[in-house]
């Protein structure tokens, strides 16, 4: 009784760090919006990452500092298994949060065969991560939960609640509580100006249907399509402390009814399959018997002891065939031909702004992990996930739009947030240096060059010293003929860092009279 009291103290201990755990990633998420005392943390989860290392230290050729903690996550599994998956990861704590419960993880009608997918998936991305590519690092959970997250949710949430404020303001009672609520959340809690992201439905659209996925089994993501589960899993069949079901197990299967992954597999006897198992304690607490425990590996093969303390723990019937493995290797490799022969990647949008210092755009492709980290700080929103723009190969990578923000002159905090060292941690007086591209002007839209209408609103707002934009003072006629003096402004390119202020705040309806475009454009 002593040990089943335990067992169920260790489960509720387990559900709390897990709890905790994704209360600090979403403190963090804010803590990074709002630069707080956690901002150089902003990107602690992705540094345990083993899978966004792993690819980006494959695509970049060399060794990462900053992701080195994610060896400590690789070590924690060779230990006791899928601890991340079942302890620390937000992605899966909300799914298990948003599962259909105990009664229904055992109903599922998803065919078994169905887990390789997670395995041909990593498979795909290590691959591809060899020839440079990291396109399919969209699909790390991490990647996956944080560009929601800011993309989606709390614009969301920004929005819902400056509306609701606004609604209330104009009962009189409520204005004192409303002002006072309003100055604790702006600017604190969330951003100050509403942020705005292109292409954020589809990025909704991937994340819901995970969800929707979720019920037609607990944890869907977890068992059949996470690709960090997968490398996680390969690392498990090595791990030295496995749970196991002893002798006196009495086949009731409760255990087998509460695992969240359906780890327990029922042939001949009662058995958890280390690879799929994240070390949830469910079934510990769950056992009348007391039959569960954890064990080391004692025997180099199956036959010797069992197939649950077998080292490495022997291969399952819906592990991939070797043709299969293959398959998704050549696949991997395919897929960056097609990308790097497609007319779209070779001659990208002449728009396709990079953060500052990542103007390499084949080094940033190959560093980029996806994770929108860098659109999380922005403090202008002017950093956009990338659908086409680049080709497919940069799909949902950041790229400054002036028109929805531009690069604030007094900001470099996207650097500072990189994990992966994509975007450089240039400090402020380099980041103010470095050229993101140049400003060219519309004389066909510009006010003063095509109506003789005054205006020197992007010579006054562009903020390097000497200004690279000029104004020349000239008489011309305006729309009706009459003669006026305007100043036209004219861009100095030797001086323009191409942060796009200009751009974002020019007067003219639409399309911008004064644009910004690569430097190698």
């Amino acid at each position: 009784m002593r040990k089943a009291n335990a067992w169920r103290i260790g489960r509720r201990v387990r559900q709390i760090i897990q709890a905790l755990f994704f209360l600090l990633f979403i403190y963090l998420l804010f803590a990074a919006l709002q630069r707080r005392v956690a901002f150089p943390l902003a990107d602690l989860f992705f540094r345990f990452d083993p899978l966004s290392a792993l690819g980006a230290m494959l695509a970049g050729r060399e060794w990462l500092p900053r992701l080195a903690l994610s060896l400590a996550t690789v070590g924690i599994t060779l230990l006791l298994g899928r601890v991340w998956c079942g302890w620390i990861c937000p992605m899966g704590t909300l799914l298990e949060w948003l599962g259909p419960g105990p009664a229904r993880h055992r109903t599922s009608s998803v065919p078994l065969q169905w887990r390789s997918a997670k395995y041909l998936l990593l498979i795909g991305i290590l691959a591809a991560a060899a020839f440079g590519n990291l396109t399919l690092l969209v699909l790390d959970p991490l990647a996956l939960f944080t560009r929601t997250m800011t993309t989606v949710i709390l614009p969301a949430l920004n929005y819902m609640v400056t509306a609701a404020l606004g609604s209330l303001y104009p009962i009189a009672l409520l204005r004192g509580v409303l002002d006072a609520l309003e100055g604790w959340l702006r600017g604190s809690v969330l951003p100050v100006q509403q942020p705005l992201f292109a292409g954020n439905w589809l990025i909704a659209v991937v994340f819901v249907s995970l969800l929707l996925l979720n019920r037609l089994a607990g944890r869907f993501w977890c068992r059949y399509l996470c690709p960090l589960g997968g490398l996680l899993a390969l690392l498990a069949r090595i791990s030295v402390l496995r749970p196991v079901i002893g002798a006196s197990c009495v086949k009731c299967g409760r255990c087998s009814n509460v695992c969240p992954v359906d780890a327990i597999q029922e042939q001949e006897r009662f058995r958890i399959v280390p690879s799929e198992c994240v070390a949830c304690l469910d079934c510990f607490a769950a056992c009348p018997e007391r039959g569960i425990g954890w064990r080391p590996v004692i025997a180099r093969s199956a036959s010797a002891i069992g197939r649950e303390l077998a080292w490495p723990a022997p291969a399952e019937a819906y592990d991939p065939s070797r043709r299969q493995v293959l398959a998704a290797l050549g696949a991997g490799i395919a897929g960056v031909v097609v990308l790097r022969t497609n007319p779209l990647t070779r001659s990208p949008d002449p728009t396709l702004i990079r953060p500052p210092g990542a103007q390499d755009e084949a080094l940033f492709l190959a560093r980029c992990l996806r994770c929108s980290q860098c659109m999380k700080v922005c403090p202008t929103s002017g950093l956009q996930p990338a659908l086409l723009q680049g080709g497919l190969e940069a799909l949902w990578t950041p790229h400054l739009v002036p028109r929805l923000g531009y690069c604030n002159y007094g900001c470099h905090a996207c650097g500072q947030v990189c994990p992966s060292g994509a975007i450089p941690p240039l400090d402020l007086e380099r980041k103010r240096q470095a050229v993101l591209g140049r400003a060219v002007i519309a004389r066909d839209r510009c006010l003063p060059w095509t109506h003789g209408v005054p205006c020197i609103v992007c010579e006054e707002m562009c903020p390097v010293a000497p200004k690279a934009i000029r104004l020349e003072e000239v008489t011309v006629p305006d729309d009706l003929g009459r003669p006026v003096t305007v100043q036209r402004p004219y861009v100095i390119n030797e001086r323009c860092i191409g942060c796009g202020i200009c751009e974002y705040q020019c007067p003219v309806e639409g399309e911008a009279a004064i644009r910004v475009f690569r430097s190698s454009a």
